[in-house]
C-alpha cells in the first residue's frame, strides 16, 4: 500500500514537473533591458512554480549564427542552475533559442532601444574587427598616413560624373582613416568646388586624430562612427563614399540600410579601394605572398567576400545593379615605400617585433632579386610599383 502511494505521488510530480517544462516557452516572454544589458525571461504571477533566467549581454547583439550558439548556450547554463518552488532543479531546454534570436535582433538594430553613452560606446568598438581596432590602433596611424598611396586623379573624375545631383553636394565618407582619401577629393579640380559641407565618419580615435591635424576645410568635421551607426540624419548625403575600408564591415545589409537611409532619393555610394597588382611584376606577387601569410583569416579586400553586400535584402530593395571599373597603373616605388607600405597593414603591424624584422629582411631579400622589377631612375633607387584602383558604384532607386 505503502509502495503504491509513493508510487502515485512520484508519477503525480513528475507529471507536475513536465507540464511546467513545457509551459515555460508559452508563459515566459523574453525582454530587454533598458540599458540592452540582459535579456531574461519575465516570472509569472500565479502561484505555479516559476523561473528566472537573465543573461548578461556585453554589446548589442548582431545576427551572427555563431553569436546566437553561443548565447543560447550560456542561458542553457544559467537556466539549468535555476530552482523551482519546492527546491528542484528544473532543466530549461534551449527550445527558446528563436525567441533570444528575435530578441537579439530587436536590439541589434540599434536606435530601437535607448542605450546609455557608456554602453553605446562600447557596443561601437564591438562593431569594429579586432585586428582593424589593434592594427590600426593609436600609434600606427602616422605610419599608415604616409605609408599608403592616394588616389588616382582619373578614378576621382569618374566618380564626380556618376553623381546624378547638382552641386553643392553633401558627402559622407565612412571609415574616413586618416583623411588620405578626402584630401584628394578636396584637391581635384572637379570636386573642388562641388562640395557643400562633407562629413567624414572614423571608429578609430588614432586615425581621427591624425585626419584632424592632415585635413584643414571649413566644409569638413570628423566624428566617432561605423558603416552601420553613421549619427548622419535621414536623407542628407548626395553621395556616401568608402576608401580602403568596407572589406572590414560586419553586416551588409546593415550597412546598406545604413546608407539607403541617410541618402537623398537620387544619391549614390562609392566603394574605392587601392591594390598592389601581383600581376605585373614578379616581385610583386613574391611581396604579397609574404606578407599576407599573416592575415590571420581577416576579411582583405583581395577575398571578394564584401561581394556579398550585392545580394542582401536590404540593397536589391534600395539599389540599382553595382557598377565596377578598375585602372592600372604604376607608382614610383622605393625600398623604402615597400617595406613601410607593408609595415602598415594591419596584419603586419600587430606583429611583434621578431617577427616584423623577419618580414623586413624577406622583402628585402625579395627587392635583391629585382624579378620583374622595372627601374624608374636606378641610381635613385625608384622602380615601378604596379597598382590598381577599383571603383564600385551603387546608385540609389
Amino acid at each position: 500500500m505503502h509502495f503504491v502511494r509513493f508510487a502515485w505521488r512520484a508519477r503525480k510530480r513528475r507529471r507536475r514537473i513536465e507540464f511546467e517544462n513545457s509551459c515555460i516557452g508559452a508563459r515566459k516572454t523574453p525582454s530587454v533591458s533598458g540599458d540592452a544589458r540582459h535579456l531574461e525571461d519575465r516570472p509569472t504571477s500565479d502561484s505555479r512554480p516559476t523561473i528566472r533566467t537573465t543573461m548578461t549581454v556585453i554589446a548589442i547583439l548582431n545576427r551572427d549564427l555563431t553569436t546566437m550558439v553561443t548565447l543560447a548556450a550560456n542561458a542553457a547554463r544559467l537556466s539549468q542552475s535555476a530552482r523551482i518552488y519546492r527546491g528542484s532543479i528544473l532543466e530549461v531546454r534551449v527550445k527558446f533559442l528563436s525567441r533570444l534570436t528575435s530578441a537579439s535582433s530587436t536590439i541589434s538594430r540599434g536606435g530601437a532601444l535607448p542605450v546609455s553613452n557608456q554602453i553605446y560606446r562600447r557596443n561601437m568598438s564591438e562593431k569594429v574587427h579586432v585586428l582593424a581596432k589593434q592594427g590600426f590602433g593609436t600609434g600606427t596611424n602616422e605610419l599608415y598616413d604616409r605609408a599608403r598611396p592616394s588616389y588616382q586623379a582619373n578614378a576621382i573624375a569618374h566618380l564626380r560624373q556618376s553623381v546624378r545631383a547638382s552641386p553643392p553636394l553633401n558627402v559622407v565618407e565612412l571609415g574616413a582613416g586618416t583623411g588620405i582619401f578626402t584630401r584628394a577629393l578636396l584637391a581635384h579640380p572637379d570636386w573642388a568646388e562641388s562640395i557643400k559641407e562633407l562629413r567624414a565618419v572614423e571608429p578609430s580615435e588614432g586615425m581621427r586624430d591624425v585626419f584632424t591635424k592632415t585635413v584643414s576645410d571649413p566644409r569638413v568635421s570628423v566624428r566617432e562612427g561605423t558603416f552601420d551607426t553613421t549619427g548622419i540624419e535621414d536623407g542628407w548625403a548626395d553621395l556616401v563614399v568608402i576608401a580602403q575600408a568596407f572589406h572590414w564591415c560586419p553586416d551588409y545589409d546593415k550597412a546598406v540600410s545604413e546608407f539607403a537611409r541617410i541618402l537623398k532619393p537620387e544619391g549614390i555610394v562609392a566603394f574605392i579601394w587601392n591594390l598592389e597588382d601581383r600581376n605585373r611584376a614578379a616581385w610583386v606577387a613574391q611581396l604579397r605572398d609574404r606578407i599576407e601569410r599573416h592575415e590571420s583569416g581577416t576579411p582583405q579586400f583581395r577575398l571578394g567576400l564584401w561581394r556579398a553586400t550585392f545580394s542582401t535584402p536590404s540593397y536589391l530593395a534600395n539599389f540599382e545593379p553595382q557598377e565596377e571599373n578598375v585602372w592600372d597603373y604604376v607608382l614610383h616605388g622605393t625600398r623604402d615605400i615597400v617595406v613601410n607600405r607593408a609595415c602598415s597593414k594591419s596584419y603586419i603591424a600587430v606583429l611583434n617585433p621578431e617577427e616584423k624584422q623577419k618580414v623586413i629582411e624577406d622583402i628585402d631579400a625579395i627587392l635583391q632579386r629585382k624579378e620583374g622589377l622595372v627601374w624608374i631612375d636606378e641610381a635613385q633607387g625608384i622602380f615601378e610599383y604596379p597598382y590598381q584602383t577599383f571603383l564600385v558604384i551603387a546608385k540609389k532607386k
